[in-house]
């Protein structure tokens, strides 16, 4: 059994939309010709949503590729069943090369050395190793700069047993800076002509995460790689998105308090009047944050009532007022949608407390159950 197995009768879960997930997907794909590839980013357990039944789904909806941080990640997907082609994004460490090898997972090539290293273990293993030689346009993360990109180039195609299946690099400011992205756009264009006037263009030149497939077509190249878009959340485009992941729970205690009176930790939240104050099991050990006590707000039989205090570890508190109506068992919808329609903005809930809706649902434990909604 695994350790997320013991939690799946939690009245806390995740309610995962794959309908709302093929929406999205088809948003992104509307802003492609229909030659672009979409390379789906599944890192960080799908960023919360689960790695595995999130990239089957997207598999079955014809998504071309998956890209994941760490080998294990792709090893996870291969050993579970899925037969997409996979780049791991991340760094390879050493002695993790014959494992790509064995598991017909595409390389990132992010240095010279790491070219030698992958080109001498495929070839004592009479194999060939599909890389992504990566260049880097001004993330500052990995991969040669774009300056240095052609002695690079040169020598990946000096090496044997290396098929050069993809060129790729990383925008850094591609929502909010145009002058920043093009600038990224204009560096790799400069890589990807040098290796189109080698005649060794590689067939997979990608640069455009979410931000450049909505806004910089220029940066759509063979392949994009959405992320975040995919499950939900981009400003530019908000209205036009789902939220595919819903976080709920159960009211479990429900109790009369009167004014003047200090709810939980620190009591950071004194009561007016005298209220009523119902008692939920998610907490920061959820991946629910403890810095959305008297910030984030929930929805109860249709009702947004604040969520007050410091949220515990495993519970936290909500006040629904003097006539607010509620009961042990009713949901509670902390992120996402409730069944009335009304929906929790996670980019607004996430700014309140300085952070991005990313770190939020990358952020949800293996506590709290995924539940799969199938496509309607």
């Amino acid at each position: 059994m695994q350790f997320e197995d013991i939690f799946k009768n939690r009245p806390t879960r995740a309610e995962i939309s794959l309908s709302n997930l093929k929406h999205n997907f088809d948003v992104i794909k509307s802003y492609l010709k229909p030659e672009v590839k979409v390379m789906a980013a599944v890192k960080a357990n799908a960023y919360g949503h689960g790695i595995l039944e999130i990239s089957k789904a997207l598999q079955d909806m014809g998504c071309d590729y998956l890209a994941v941080a760490y080998i294990e990640e792709a090893l996870y997907l291969r050993q579970s069943g899925i037969d997409a082609p996979i780049l791991v994004m991340g760094p390879t460490n050493d002695g993790q090369i014959e494992q790509y090898l064995n598991h017909d997972i595409d390389i990132t090539a992010a240095s010279i050395d790491k070219l030698d290293e992958i080109s001498d273990t495929a070839k004592n293993l009479n194999k060939t190793a599909n890389i992504h030689l990566k260049i880097d346009t001004g993330m500052e993360r990995i991969g040669v700069h774009s300056y240095n990109a052609k002695a690079f180039i040169d020598h990946a195609l000096s090496l044997p047993s290396l098929n050069i299946v993809g060129l790729f690099s990383h925008l850094a400011k591609s929502e909010d800076d145009r002058q920043v992205t093009n600038d990224q756009i204009s560096k790799f264009d400069q890589v990807v002509h040098y290796m189109d006037d080698l005649g060794k263009r590689p067939p997979l030149c990608h640069l455009a995460n979410s931000g450049g497939v909505i806004g910089h077509p220029k940066s759509h190249y063979d392949m994009v790689r959405p992320g975040i878009a995919l499950y939900g959340y981009f400003e530019d485009i908000q209205d036009h998105l789902k939220p595919v992941l819903t976080l709920k729970s159960k009211v479990s205690y429900f109790k009369v308090v009167p004014g003047g009176v200090g709810i939980g930790y620190g009591h950071q939240y004194i009561t007016k009047n005298q209220t009523r104050i119902v008692t939920v099991p998610i907490g920061y050990g959820d991946g629910y944050r403890r810095d959305f006590g008297n910030k984030a707000h929930v929805y109860i039989r249709g009702q947004s009532y604040p969520v007050i205090g410091r949220v515990c570890m495993d519970q936290l508190m909500i006040d629904i007022g003097a006539d607010g109506e509620a009961y042990s068992g009713d949901d509670v919808t902390l992120i996402g949608e409730d069944e009335f329609g009304n929906v929790i903005d996670l980019n607004k809930l996430s700014s309140d407390v300085d952070t991005i809706a990313y770190e939020i649902l990358c952020g949800i434990s293996l506590r709290v159950p995924r539940i799969y909604k199938k496509l309607e």
